[in-house]
């Protein structure tokens, strides 16, 4: 992989994590990382070694949120629609991956940085994690998809009320809420994130490609169309060669070879 002036990129095991990385600014958000994540995340959707992409800000903090002074400058519709199509285009690059997807996440996650892990498949929070979407104190509104993907992560009511206190709460309410999938102690969320990718490696990775786009999908349909377009997905992959391995292996009592086709 190529060098990038806002990101770490490392192979470890199955999984490549990428480290957003400007500690000055406290990984606040810029075009440039944005850019730079979505760049990353087409290359290593097509690295085959590469079987989960882990997603963390290091170990004192995740992200600030937006950079504040590139927002500053977003002064009409027309800059706000470019700003926020960029937003949404890097969230897009996490959603449809094909690889799952898991944000580890240490000290604070607010607004953007919030707004980015809800794009992720699955988010481990160490304990001392907190987390925000506070646009309503600046006088704006979550537009890299909170007001979106919040609800349908935590439910209506509790996106509501973190939208409209905007005020920062502790990982045990993340987790209550299920924002979060699990809770981890301080300065364990990476290595929790590495433990679930050893996991994954061992499934069959045309399998958890459809999954993932069976489900990002189906939640945007009602249950009639999502079972069809079910039906066609588990259709397609009885054609594979990895779904005749995954079967004769488990008559066989032997561990499966996958192979991604």
């Amino acid at each position: 992989m190529k060098a990038y002036n806002t990101l770490g990129i490392e192979k470890s095991g199955p999984a490549c994590v990428i480290t957003l990385n400007r500690p000055k600014v406290r990984n606040a958000i810029s075009t440039e990382m944005m850019d730079e994540l979505i760049d990353a995340m087409a290359a290593l959707d097509n690295d085959a070694e590469v079987r989960g992409i882990i997603i963390t800000g290091g170990n004192d903090y995740f992200a600030a949120g937006a950079d504040l002074n590139e927002a500053l400058q977003v002064k009409t519709a027309e800059q706000g629609m470019d700003y926020f199509r960029r937003w949404h285009r890097v969230c897009d690059a996490l959603e449809v991956s094909k690889k799952p997807v898991i944000a580890a996440i240490e000290g604070f996650c607010m607004t953007g940085g919030c707004e980015l892990v809800l794009a992720c498949d699955l988010r481990v929070g160490a304990t001392g994690s907190t987390y925000a979407i506070t646009s309503a104190r600046i006088g704006t509104v979550a537009g890299a998809g909170g007001t979106q993907r919040l609800p349908r992560v935590v439910g209506e009511a509790y996106a509501l009320e973190i939208l409209f206190a905007a005020e920062p709460f502790s990982a045990e309410d993340a987790y209550r809420m299920g924002l979060i999938n699990r809770l981890t102690a301080k300065g364990g969320a990476l290595a929790e994130a590495k433990k679930m990718v050893e996991l994954y490696a061992t499934r069959a990775p045309l399998s958890l490609a459809l999954v993932k786009r069976a489900v990002r999908r189906g939640m945007q349909m009602d249950l009639a169309s999502g079972l069809e377009f079910e039906t066609f997905l588990v259709s397609t992959i009885y054609g594979t060669e990895d779904k005749q391995e995954g079967i004769s292996a488990f008559l066989e009592k032997r561990k499966a070879n996958f192979k991604g086709r």
